[in-house]
């Protein structure tokens, strides 16, 4: 490792645990990067193979900031692993890793740091590798960040909640099929029109000892014995149930969007760009580029996220949906997109698509998104990308994959009205609707006007008297008093 910055033992010291995943350590790195605009000093914890993907994409110089400083633990993962690896493969055998040796290597980490923390503040699916117990250990206090909006940690809440209930597991996989997934679970203010099939897939197991179902449970459980849980919403967006959630939790900090919080944030300061920093792959430069030369809300922009796999058919039905709906696309394809491997267009394909469209493995999402060329966003439905398109004033259609990003579209199109889903298998046909419904015509006027207005009310959540920065002032005042106790 490199020799980081000293951290100022007069100030609260913050050590920051992310999932190891792209979205929720960019998340988190916001986060951090907030905080310590408002006087507190972080350590950063990343595996090792993020660590060094992120060194290499961002470039040292964003990682050397006076009172911020990055550790590594290890990961089990190769060390001669590639940066263009994909990391969709690797999550479970990572996670199994930070199961059994996580405890020992944060201890250890802890052992070895300058100035002792003040305060951890842990991603809430961290609870998996005994982070609770390092820190009742080590006697500092604990907040979990669950990096996703109000209505995402809550339906993995319900985990806990189905469980007690005795609805689930299900009784047996007939149950998956014949309907029962479409009933409504009412019980929930603010998510009223939730089914059971919008819960996180892992939730709906068949077995009684799924082991996926188990950990949901107990991050659920581990939750309710954190009493600071943060989330990456904002008041004004999910009212409702961040009031249900106060109800549970005795503190809680809707601190979203952070994107735009950094943005108010001078670039001498702790910020070396408003995009870069957060990426685990190189970010193609060529795609602004292309985008440059279009008109503006000409160009619809693609991107499943950094976990999502499709198979081979699905990617093929997509990309001739894209061609019929004769409108030009921006589209980010992995190198792990398709079943775990690269994608191979054939010819015939492969030649339309240069007609109409742009493909590249990675980009910066939110300066895409904040192109005027921009006009839709095909999503997986992912928090990241929902939120920074909420903030861009981007109309989506979804397609979720997994984990809560069903949960995320069907409050998008429901509650919130700025996206349409693309529901069931993916077909051709579908594809080329729903995009010409979101970039011309009565739809898509209405989608934008309302796309527009969510715009305005995230500017405003975070202005300097908003929600979200009343929010982010609480919070960092109570990492301030705990840092005294």
């Amino acid at each position: 490792m490199d020799a980081e910055p000293k951290i100022d033992q007069k100030q609260p010291h913050v050590v920051f645990i992310p999932f190891a995943a792209q979205s929720h350590m960019k998340c988190m790195l916001k986060l951090a990067k907030v905080l310590h605009h408002n006087g507190i000093n972080i350590t950063f914890v990343n595996t090792q193979s993020n660590h060094k993907r992120l060194l290499k994409h961002a470039g040292s110089h964003s990682l050397d900031v006076p009172g911020f400083q990055y550790k590594a633990v290890p990961d089990g993962l190769p060390a001669t692993s590639s940066d263009d690896d994909g990391l969709a493969e690797t999550q479970v055998e990572l996670t199994v890793f930070l199961l059994a040796n996580f405890y020992d290597s944060f201890l250890d980490l802890v052992a070895g740091l300058d100035t002792p923390p003040t305060c951890i503040i842990s991603d809430g699916f961290m609870t998996f590798s005994n982070i609770k117990n390092a820190a009742e250990k080590l006697k500092i206090p604990i907040m979990l960040y669950w990096t996703m909006a109000a209505c995402g940690f809550m339906a993995y809440y319900q985990a806990k909640v189905l469980s007690e209930k005795g609805l689930v597991p299900l009784k047996d996989e007939s149950y998956l099929t014949n309907g029962y997934t479409d009933t409504l679970i009412d019980w929930i203010p603010g998510m009223e029109k939730i089914r059971l099939r919008d819960l996180p897939e892992l939730i709906l197991a068949t077995k009684p000892d799924d082991l996926a179902l188990k950990w949901l449970v107990d991050t659920a459980q581990s939750a309710d014995t954190v009493p600071h849980v943060i989330v990456h919403s904002f008041d004004e967006l999910e009212g409702t149930l961040i009031k249900e959630l106060k109800s549970i939790f005795p503190n809680v900090y809707a601190i979203g969007p952070l994107q735009l919080h950094l943005n108010q944030i001078t670039e001498k300061e702790t910020v070396n760009s408003k995009f870069n920093g957060y990426s685990l792959w190189k970010e193609e430069p060529e795609c602004i580029q292309w985008l440059q030369s279009k008109e503006a809300k000409s160009v619809v922009y693609v991107n499943f996220g950094s976990l999502a796999v499709m198979s081979l058919q699905d990617l093929l039905e997509l990309s001739w949906g894209l061609v019929n709906s004769n409108h030009y696309f921006l589209w980010i394809i992995r190198p792990d997109l398709v079943d775990g491997k690269p994608a191979i267009f054939p010819q015939e394909l492969e030649e339309v698509i240069k007609g109409k469209g742009f493909t590249g493995s990675w980009c910066s999402q939110e300066e895409v998104l904040n192109h005027p060329s921009v006009g839709g966003f095909l999503t997986h439905g992912g928090w990241g990308s929902v939120i920074e398109s909420l903030s861009a004033g981007v109309p989506m259609v979804c397609r979720p994959f997994s984990h809560d990003q069903r949960v995320n579209c069907r409050q998008m199109c429901k509650e919130w009205e700025v996206g349409m889903e693309i529901e069931g298998n993916l077909k051709r046909d579908v594809v080329e609707k729903l995009v010409r419904d979101l970039m011309d015509g009565i739809e898509c006027q209405r989608l934008r006007k309302k796309a527009m207005e969510w715009k305005n009310i995230t500017d405003i959540a975070t202005s300097p008297n908003g929600s979200s920065s009343l929010n982010i002032e609480k919070l960092t005042n109570e990492i301030t008093m705990l840092s005294r106790k």
